[in-house]
Formats: C-alpha cells, structure tokens, sequence
C-alpha cells in the first residue's frame, strides 16, 4: 500500500535543533526517518514524500536512507510550502490515484493504528481519518494548538483548530481515497487550503469516517515540550507486558537510560547481546577464582549483565533494526550465561563447603532455570491471548533469579541461592504446567 507524507514545512519552534523539521535528531533516528520506518513495519511499502524547505537536504539524506534501508522513496516537491499544507497533499495528486494512508513528517505515533487503519474497509469517494477521543486529561497534546473534531455517529460533523464543541483530537492520520485532492481543490476556491478545509468539505457529504486509535499514542513533535514528551512515551513503549517484577522496577529503568545514551552510536542491538554475555562470563571467571570478594564482584558482573540484557532489544525496536536472528542470538547467549553463572557459584559452593551435595542442588537450579526459559514461550502467549495487549502477568523469570543470585551473594549466602533458586524455578515450571493443562483442557 502507498503512503504519502508530507514533510514541507520549516518547524520554526525547534530552530535550535537543526534547519531542517525533519531530519532533526530523535532518539537515534530523524524524525522523517522514523515516520517511515514505523510505517514500512505497519506493512506499507512505497512512500511518496513531499519536502519544501531545505528540501534539497531532505531529499539527499532520503535518498540514503532509502539505499541503507532498501525502501522505495519518490521524491515530490512543493515550492510553495509557506502555504497551508493542504498544498502539499495536492502536490502528490498525479502521482496517487488509488487508495493511500496519509501521514504527517513531524509526528510520533504508535504503529498499531496503522496496522488497524490500513485494513479498514474505505468505499471509493470517502476519507478515514484516525481520532483520539481523549479531549479530557490527554498530557500528550497542546490544546490550544491541536486540530479538534466533532464525530457524530461514527462520521466527522467538523473539523478546525478553533472549535468549541468537539470530541476528538485529529492525529494527522488519513486512510484516503483520491477524492481528497478535489475536496482540497474545491475548499481552495472558497479560500481554504488547509487539508482540514478538505476534510471539512468532505464531511458535508457525510464521507469522512472516525477511526478510534483507543489507547495507541500520537504526539504532533512541534515544540521543546512535545520533544520531550514523545521521547517519555516511546521509551515507556518499551516495557514489556512479560517482564518480571525485578525488571519491572529495576532493570528496565536502568535499561532504558543506558539505551538512551547508545542510540546515538553506532553499537548493534547483537554488540550488546555479546557484551552482556561477556559481562556474565567475567562474572562466572570470579567465582571460579573463589574468596568472598570474588563472589561479590562475579555477582555484581551477573546483575549489571543482566541489566544491559534489555538494552539490545530496547535498541532494535527503537531504531527498527529487530530481526529473528537478533532475538534468537540473544536468547542463545542468555542461556550459556545463565549455565555457566550456576555452574561458577554451584562450584563456589563446593571449594568452600566440600561437600558433593552442591553439585546436586546446583544441577537442580541448572535445569529448573533452563525449563524456566522453555516453557516461557507457550506461557506468554497465553497469558497475552487470555489478557490482551498491555496487560502485565505473574511472571518469574531470569531477571528473577539473576537478582537472588545478586543480593544472595552480598550476604555470603552462596549455598541459598542455589537452593532458592532451584526451589523457586522448578515450582514455577510446575505452575506453568498446571496453568497450560488447564487451559488445555477448557
């Protein structure tokens, strides 16, 4: 499916950030950059851009982009971009006479309401457009600035920034039909060439659709402020539904401020796999070497690793550079990790007590942590199927373990956490079990 983004437009208010709006830097990736990105992820495949100001320079870092990236990118030019945007959108009129979702270069929006508009049903002749219907408490849009809606039943009634009765905010999101490009022709003749003098003239037909985003974000990136918030709400994305209570409240804030500071380098999402599998390997080194101080330092090697552990993913997703290779890569390296840091410490145990006995609950932690792992697949996917998306669930896991093993060794309690973790994964495994019968046999 084609998409159309217009990203013409000077961007006065973040100046001080670059001279160009769309190629201004944004957590690792330009803000145009990542419009696309997150659109091509959503599933559509050729992009039609519509640049103005300083446009030369955005066309020439599109052109590498789409090389790096293997996109298809079509260039349009409006040299009259200091006119409302509806200009843009008509720029692109003898290039798209088929059905095609519009975005804005300047926005932040969350890929899932493209997945969802894209293959909503459009009759020939009428425009969806996406609304936020949250007008109350929403901290992520500057009123006096956003584009308000009136829906009734389902259908825009108007459209305009100076609204006093609406219900909805405009997202900037549009599944179009090519009669966009005369509605916009025709609210130009009355002297509005705005897209919402289009929207607005198709609304008097009855032919602009509401689209709910629900819960999904959008952010219009149009000042210091919106900068700000976007970059809070995107790196939030990143919680996982599955992530323990350790990495809930630990890890993940420590995770997500390191990620930030790599996103500017050129470090890969599997460099850092390997670097947190190196860090756990230096860990299982001290414990080999024995003596209190080296428990300390190997756990503390342990619980830093298991910390940047969620910084490849964090990075992946952020700068679209997920692949299955990079998740199956790191999964490989966590569990010759987790392996060799039981073996490390059940061999600690041993050299200190003697006694052959930690071998045993050693290999019960082994194996209780390695099932742990297994049986995490068919278990997530339940508990997302049985709570939905964004939900978190009990949950125990590596981040679990790697922590007992942390603050059990500042206490010198190397044999417990051997126990504890053998006992703790091993019942969680049972209970996983019981859950998956269950479910099985309702």
């Amino acid at each position: 499916m084609k998409c159309l983004i217009i990203a013409a437009g000077r961007g006065s208010r973040l100046s001080m950030r670059g001279d160009s709006k769309p190629l201004i830097s944004f957590l690792g990736l330009s803000l145009i950059e990542r419009v696309i990105l997150t659109a091509r992820e959503a599933g559509l495949t050729d992009f039609y851009v519509v640049t103005g100001y300083n446009g030369e320079k955005v066309r020439h870092f599109l052109d590498a982009l789409a090389h790096k990236r293997n996109i298809k990118i079509t260039h349009i030019i409006n040299n009259e971009w200091q006119k409302d945007n509806g200009i843009s959108v008509l720029k692109a009129k003898e290039f798209l006479s088929e059905k095609f979702v519009l975005l804005m270069g300047d926005h932040v929006i969350d890929g899932s309401i493209l997945r969802r508009l894209k293959d909503e049903p459009l009759s020939e002749g009428e425009v969806i457009l996406a609304v936020d219907y949250n007008v109350r408490d929403n901290g992520l849009v500057d009123v006096g600035d956003a584009t308000k809606v009136l829906v009734k039943d389902g259908k825009v009634a108007d459209i305009g920034k100076d609204l006093s009765e609406y219900n909805a905010f405009d997202t900037g999101i549009f599944f179009c039909s090519p009669v966009i490009f005369s509605a916009i022709e025709q609210s130009a003749r009355n002297g509005d060439s705005s897209l919402s003098g289009g929207i607005k003239v198709l609304a008097a037909k009855g032919k602009v659709s509401a689209f709910d985003i629900k819960d999904a974000f959008w952010i219009d990136v149009d000042d210091e402020e919106r900068v700000e918030k976007a970059e809070k709400r995107l790196l939030a994305s990143l919680k996982k539904t599955s992530d323990g209570p350790v990495s809930r409240y630990l890890n993940r804030p420590l995770s997500l401020w390191i990620t930030k500071k790599l996103l500017n380098t050129r470090i890969t999402p599997n460099m850092i796999s390997l670097f947190s599998f190196v860090l756990s390997m230096l860990g299982t080194l001290f414990f080999f070497l024995g003596g209190y101080p080296n428990l300390v330092t190997g756990a503390v090697l342990a619980q830093v690793s298991s910390v940047i552990d969620g910084c490849d993913g964090e990075v992946a997703r952020l700068k679209f550079l997920s692949t299955d290779f990079g998740g199956w890569f790191d999964a490989v390296l966590d569990r010759y990790a987790d392996a060799f840091l039981l073996l490390g410490l059940t061999y600690y145990v041993y050299i200190e007590s003697g006694s052959i006995l930690s071998f045993f609950i050693g290999f019960l932690a082994i194996i209780g942590s390695f099932m742990n792992s297994y049986t995490a697949d068919k278990y997530d996917g339940l508990m997302k199927r049985r709570l939905g998306s964004g939900r978190h669930y009990f949950r125990i896991g590596r981040d679990v373990r790697v922590f007992i093993l942390f603050v059990g060794a500042l206490l010198n309690q190397p044999l417990l956490v051997l126990v504890v973790i053998a006992l703790l994964m091993n019942t969680e495994n049972i209970r996983r079990i019981i859950v998956l019968y269950k479910d099985a046999r309702h």
